[in-house]
């Protein structure tokens, strides 16, 4: 079986499974560029083992549920429903991976899947019919550990299991809410001199660099205020490096509304040909 790559995926609103954007055409056509998994497994920046006892949860429901995590939105996006399958021996594989490495972990059999596993996984695969399971982040934990978190699962890219962070690479909304900029405004200098650092240090292999970006990039911490949507970045690059690095590819670059850039990035052995 070929070895799959791991994604970053920035989810930017819920209205991406609503409005037009390019990230919304691209993550539409990505499916297409990738070999088709056996079962997904995604960690959402919205799914934070913070406030589930501090350790890592994974969903080990066969029929996870759609969750709507969000309020003010429009009823169209209350309506949808992704109705995929779960894969419980896969949560139980998760689970084994990650307490072999001494990662606390533990299957939660109730949770569903939040906006951050839906709203992409409805555009890259609409049908819904690859099997999914959500690995939680843990916004207390540090860089590193989301890093090992990673590389803990990097064995199930080579048993048809595609690993998708899912978060944004820039995530400032009270600077978005008081913006109120339109869709297609262009992004201000201080995001794109943020996600230009970023895919600059991702080119050069410097894991170090990224996974403090935030302290070091410039507007770092304009970007994100609080670490909890670039975390699963973290874990992507961490399943996706390979024994000479990491393979980066930066796939799709553009932002919705000024201030949430939409960057996808790929990890890999063979990432930059997608």
């Amino acid at each position: 079986m070929r070895r799959l790559p791991s994604l970053f995926l920035s989810h930017g609103s819920p209205m991406m499974a609503l409005e037009p954007s390019p990230a919304r055409d691209f993550l539409a056509g990505l499916s297409a560029r990738l070999p088709r998994p056996r079962a997904i497994l995604v960690v959402s920046a919205h799914h934070d083992a913070q406030f589930e006892g501090g350790r890592a949860t994974v969903t080990a429901s066969s029929a996870p549920p759609t969750i709507h995590d969000f309020s003010n939105f429009p009823q169209a996006l209350f309506d949808m429903r992704y109705p995929a399958p779960g894969d419980p021996a896969l949560a139980q594989r998760t689970v084994d991976l990650l307490a072999a490495q001494g990662l606390a972990v533990a299957a939660d059999p109730d949770r569903g899947l939040d906006h951050g596993a839906w709203v992409p996984l409805s555009l890259v695969y609409p049908k819904a019919d690859i099997p999914v399971v959500q690995l939680s982040i843990a916004s207390h934990a540090s860089p590193e550990w989301h890093y090992a978190l990673g590389r803990a699962l990097a064995p199930l890219r080579d048993e048809g299991v595609l690993l998708i962070g899912s978060g944004s690479i820039t995530h400032n909304l009270r600077a978005l809410f008081s913006a109120r900029l339109p869709i297609d405004a262009p992004a201000p200098a201080w995001v794109t001199d943020f996600t230009d650092w970023v895919a600059g240090h991702m080119a050069a292999n410097a894991v170090d660099d990224v996974l403090h970006a935030v302290e070091r990039a410039p507007h770092g911490r304009d970007n994100h205020p609080t670490m909890d949507h670039i975390l699963p970045l973290f874990v992507a690059m961490g399943a996706g490096t390979e024994a000479d690095g990491l393979h980066a590819a930066r796939l799709h670059a553009s932002t919705t509304y000024g201030l949430l850039a939409m960057d996808v990035y790929a990890f890999g052995e063979g990432a930059a040909r997608l």
